[in-house]
């Protein structure tokens, strides 16, 4: 098979590059599979992730065979992000052409991601080669294999443990395999109290610090996010929600999340640890049985229960177990539990430190067996919530910005051509001196501009405003070119004219019926017409100052306002202004329109 090197851009404009390939070239129809390597953020392991349209059994067995000596890979990293909003360049193979292939992405060091430290200065190098230790045994095998034959209706769960590559077994196994375990734990259950190793009365109230490690562990963990940014404000202008000190809160709040659990567990301990264990193992059983029914990629999350499952056999049967089989036992919780507890807030942003908080204490109760023999449960808490306020101490120091750790900020000078009015406009939340020599000591907060802007990653509007000296700017020039009526519609023909240099313009309506929208020769879809969010028309990503041109068909009793938002990113080399350099500790904001002169302007069909 031959191998094309595709590099492509515009991809967080809408895949634009990989559209034109995928669409367009005539290459693309040779094309048999995609592998797709992708990076958010500048470091950390590098994830496989299938896209298919039909089942992932073909492509896991594949990509068993081609053997990768690191895979970081599972199922349930595969169904939730089949679950989100997510794309990648290889979405519009799958979705135009029913190409499919493997995604390689890394995901650490989020804060990193689209600013200007997006760099090959910062990028790790470990991570670099984590992709090619995918790249090259993928090449080989797939080089000489019948790609026609990727395509399968059957789905695989599937994980990866260390030494061993990935492991796998078909969906068809989810149900019997959970069936299997609870058979285990209810046999396992009644020969203890058969035996009068357990007890009715034990196991009832080995319920009770099962619940206070999840109650407490999880509203710390649901609320620490909400904490942490009314404690440091400034966390909230890293749009990415996981600061440069991240780490240090996910470490900080682990170790809190099992110092808890020691503490509360030693409380109990008198219980009885056979009985201790019960609860546990209930509980993650009705966890394993929603998963098989809503979410069938985490089924394989059955597997380190069956281990527990011996735990609780072995504890219920003998007075002095083996401490190193016990040990033994508890291997497939840390193996397959552990990196998910750093994956989760690193994913999905510290908000959802809840996530990590609590599979520590779901893997906590799995490690049971070992640890409910432990004497020395109240002195590891100790050390335990020490290491948290370590950890916690450690991120307060080092919460502040310096060249290596820049705060984004932003600036924009924001013209009203309907008004006749400038202000300047930021995003942050505490504005940097930077800013703030812009927006003075009395900062305003913008009730009708918080949403004057165009529209970005997270929908981030604006903070602050002040007054700022009218420029002579001019906006958009538009030209109506033809106004009619035809039947019931009403068709307007115009066009908008850039007067200075631009990049961008956007253009929204006010709430109202659009039967038909034809831009710059291209024909919006009816579907895309029904389902407008906050009555957003079009972006033009402008090129070398071209015209936008609109018709619009809508019916004719309805009034129509047009929104132009019109930016350029020149602020900083303006002639008309002399906004000095960032120092060296910021760096601009992301995600957002930033550095940028905007002028906005309505016009009324009525």
């Amino acid at each position: 098979n031959d191998i094309i090197i595709v590099i492509t851009d515009a991809e967080e404009l809408g895949l634009n590059g990989a559209d034109l390939f995928a669409n367009k070239h005539p290459w693309a129809q040779d094309v048999g599979l995609v592998l797709n390597f992708e990076a958010r953020g500048s470091g950390g392991a590098s994830y496989m992730l299938i896209e298919t349209n039909r089942g992932n059994a073909r492509l896991i067995e594949e990509f068993t065979q081609a053997r990768p000596q690191y895979p970081v890979a599972n199922s349930l990293a595969y169904s939730i992000y089949k679950m989100l909003p997510n794309d990648t360049d290889l979405t519009v193979f799958r979705e135009d052409q029913d190409i499919e292939g493997f995604n390689f992405a890394f995901i650490d060091d989020h804060y990193d991601y689209h600013t200007a430290l997006d760099s090959y200065e910062r990028l790790d190098r470990e991570s670099l080669a984590h992709q090619g230790s995918y790249l090259m045994p993928l090449l080989l095998h797939f080089s000489a294999t019948h790609l026609d034959d990727l395509k399968s209706l059957n789905d695989l769960n599937y994980f990866n443990v260390p030494y061993f590559g990935l492991v796998s077994y078909p969906f068809e196994w989810i149900w019997p395999m959970f069936i299997l375990g609870l058979i285990g734990f209810i046999g396992i259950v009644y020969s203890g109290l058969r035996k009068k190793k357990l007890s009715g009365k034990g196991i009832a109230r080995g319920f009770v610090p099962m619940l206070f490690v999840l109650l407490i562990n999880g509203l710390v963990g649901y609320y620490s996010w909400t904490l942490l940014t009314s404690l440091y404000p400034e966390y909230q202008d890293i749009l990415h929600g996981f600061p440069y000190n991240g780490h240090a809160y996910i470490t900080a709040f682990v170790y809190f999340s099992l110092g808890i659990a020691f503490f509360i567990y030693q409380r109990f301990e008198k219980i009885g640890i056979a009985n201790l264990l019960v609860a546990p193992a209930l509980l993650w059983l009705i966890l394993c049985g929603l998963l098989a029914e809503y979410l069938p990629g985490a089924s394989f999350f059955i597997v380190p229960v069956y281990a527990f499952l011996v735990g609780l056999l072995v504890v219920s049967h003998q007075q002095s177990p083996n401490g190193f089989l016990l040990l033994f036992v508890g291997l497939p919780a840390l193996v397959i539990f552990g990196p998910f507890v750093k994956m989760f807030p690193v994913g999905l942003g510290l908000k959802m430190m809840v996530a990590a908080t609590l599979l520590t204490s779901l893997t906590f109760f799995l490690l049971l067996p070992l640890f409910g023999f432990y004497k020395i449960k109240k002195g590891l808490g100790a050390v335990l919530i020490l290491l948290c306020i370590g950890f916690l101490l450690d991120a307060h120091f080092t919460r502040g910005f310096d060249p290596e750790n820049p705060k984004p900020n932003s600036l924009l000078y924001v013209l009203d051509e309907d008004e006749n009015t400038a202000q300047w406009a930021t995003y942050e939340k505490v504005p940097s001196k930077w800013t703030a020599q812009y927006l003075g000591a009395d900062l305003s907060k913008p009730e009708k501009l918080v949403k004057k802007t165009l529209s970005s990653k997270y929908s981030t509007g604006f903070t602050y405003v002040a007054p700022a000296t009218l420029k002579p700017i001019k906006g958009p020039k538009l030209e109506v070119v033809q106004d009619t009526f035809v039947g019931n519609d009403r068709m307007v023909q115009l066009a908008v004219h850039p007067q200075r240099a631009v990049n961008r313009l956007e253009v929204f309506t006010n709430e109202m019926t659009l039967s038909s929208a034809i831009i710059n020769d291209i024909p919006l879809s009816e579907y895309y017409l029904e389902n407008r969010r906050r009555g957003k028309l079009i972006t033009h990503y402008i090129s070398d100052n071209e015209s936008t041109f609109l018709q619009l068909t809508f019916p004719k009793d309805e009034k129509l306002r047009l929104t132009f938002y019109e930016a350029s990113n020149d602020l900083l080399s303006h002639d008309l202004f002399s906004v000095p350099p960032r120092p060296a500790e910021n760096i601009p904001m992301p995600f957002v329109l930033n550095d940028a002169i905007l002028v906005t302007k309505t016009l009324n069909f009525e």
